[in-house]
C-alpha cells in the first residue's frame, strides 16, 4: 500500500491523481495505523513550516513518521515536505522539524530575487563523494531516465541546506541551493513532480516502482 500522508497541508489529491494516472494504487490518510502498513510513503506539503509541525503534532504524526523512517520504509519528501525533514527553518524559529536531515532551512535573501522562487528552473545531478561516475551514485534511481538540467515546477521562499552529504541534486537561482536529497531510504524533492508534467511524473513513477527499502 501506497500512502500519501495527510496533515492538513497542501493540495494532495494532484499528488494522488499524477499517481493514479501512472497506475499506482495510493491512499490518502493520516491514520498511523495505515502509515505503519506503509510499503511506500509520499511526504508531500505547501505553506508554512511552523503550521506543518502543529498540524503534524494535532494528529500524533510526527513519531510515526520518524517511526516508518527508522523501519526503513522508502520515503519521499515533497517541497515543505522536503523541508519537515531538516532539523529546524528560519521560517520558524524555535519550532524543530523531525531532525533526520541534518541541516536547516532557509529564506532566499538575494534582493535582487523574486522570492517566491515560482516556475520552471534546471535542476543538476550532483556526484557521490565516493563516486566521479553519476551512473553510480546512492539513490540515482529517483533520477532514472532523466536527463541533466531537466526542467522542474517550482513555488518556495526557503530552501534546504543538509549539513551531511545527502545532495541529489542543485538548482541555480541567485545561488546554487539542494533541490533534491537521498539518505539511506529517504529521497526528498524540493519541486512539484505533480505540476512538473513528463518529467515530473518519470520522478514519481521511479520512486514508486523502482526505490526499495535497501536505500539502493
Amino acid at each position: 500500500m501506497n500512502v500519501i500522508v495527510d496533515y492538513g497541508m497542501g493540495n494532495l489529491e494532484s499528488v494522488k491523481n499524477a499517481a493514479s494516472f501512472l497506475g499506482k494504487k495510493v491512499i490518502i490518510t493520516s491514520s498511523p495505523k495505515d502509515l505503519l502498513a506503509a510499503e511506500k510513503i509520499i511526504f508531500p506539503g505547501v505553506g508554512h513550516f511552523g503550521k506543518a509541525v502543529t498540524e503534524l503534532k494535532k494528529r500524533g504524526l510526527i513519531e510515526i513518521l520518524k517511526e516508518t523512517i527508522n523501519q526503513g520504509v522508502p520515503f519521499l519528501g515533497i517541497c515543505l515536505g522536503m523541508q519537515l525533514l531538516f532539523e529546524k527553518s528560519g521560517e520558524a524559529e524555535g519550532v524543530s522539524g523531525l531532525g533526520v536531515i541534518k541541516g536547516q532551512v532557509v529564506k532566499f535573501n538575494n534582493k535582487n530575487l523574486i522570492v517566491p522562487h515560482m516556475g520552471w528552473n534546471q535542476i543538476r545531478k550532483v556526484q557521490s563523494p565516493k563516486s566521479k561516475a553519476q551512473s553510480q551514485y546512492k539513490g540515482k534511481e529517483l533520477f532514472e531516465g532523466i536527463e541533466d538540467e531537466s526542467f522542474f515546477y517550482f513555488a518556495h521562499s526557503y530552501f534546504c541546506k543538509p549539513h551531511e552529504e545527502v545532495t541529489l541534486a542543485i538548482t541555480e537561482y541567485g545561488e546554487d541551493f539542494t533541490c533534491a536529497i537521498h539518505k539511506e531510504n529517504i529521497w526528498a524533492i524540493q519541486f512539484h513532480p505533480e505540476k512538473s508534467q513528463t518529467k515530473g511524473l518519470k520522478v514519481l513513477n521511479n520512486f514508486l516502482t523502482h526505490v526499495n527499502n535497501t536505500g539502493y
